[in-house]
C-alpha cells in the first residue's frame, strides 16, 4: 500500500467524523445529556487526530498522481490550500474539545456557552472539510470537473 492509498482512504475519517461528531454534539444538547455531548467531544479530539496522517499524506499522494493522464493540477493546488485551513480548524476544535474534557471531567456538566461555541466550531470544521473534500474530487474525478470548473478567483462555480 502506497501513501496515495493510505491518503485515499483515512481522508473520509476526518470529513464523516466532523459530521458525526457535529450531530452527536446536537443530539446531546436536544437531550440533555452530558454524557453525549462529551461523547463528541471525544470525537472531534478523535478527528482532530485523524486529520494529521489524512495532511502529511496529500503531498506524497500528489507525488504519486501527479503525472498520470487526466490528474488536474488546478484542482490539486485548490485541494491543498482548502486542506490547510480544513486542518488548522479541526485541529482548532479538537483541542477546543480537549480543554473542555478537561475542564468540565467527571460529573461536571458543559456550560451553554460552551456547548455553543463548540457548535459554532463544529458547524466551521464540517464546512471546511466538506469544502476541502468536494475540491478534492475533480483532481483524478473528470466527471465532477464540469460542475466544478474554477473562476479566476480559484473558487469553483458552474
Amino acid at each position: 500500500m502506497s501513501l496515495t492509498h493510505l491518503h485515499l482512504i483515512l481522508n473520509h475519517v476526518p470529513v464523516l467524523g466532523s459530521v458525526f461528531g457535529l450531530g452527536l454534539l446536537l443530539f446531546g444538547l436536544w437531550r440533555t445529556s452530558a454524557d453525549i455531548k462529551k461523547a463528541a467531544l471525544g470525537v472531534f479530539v478523535l478527528v482532530a487526530f485523524a486529520a494529521v496522517p489524512v495532511y502529511l499524506t496529500g503531498e506524497p499522494a500528489e507525488d504519486g498522481v501527479k503525472r498520470l493522464v487526466g490528474v488536474s493540477k488546478p484542482a490539486m493546488e485548490h485541494h491543498e490550500e482548502a486542506a490547510s485551513v480544513a486542518l488548522g480548524v479541526v485541529t482548532g476544535l479538537g483541542f477546543a474539545a480537549l480543554v473542555a474534557l478537561v475542564v468540565w471531567r467527571g460529573d461536571r456538566p458543559l456550560p451553554a456557552w460552551v456547548s455553543v461555541i463548540l457548535v459554532v466550531a463544529a458547524l466551521v470544521a464540517v464546512g471546511a472539510m466538506a469544502w476541502t473534500a468536494y475540491l478534492g474530487g475533480p483532481i483524478r474525478h473528470s466527471e465532477t470537473r464540469a460542475a466544478s470548473t474554477f473562476n479566476r478567483n480559484g473558487f469553483p462555480h458552474e
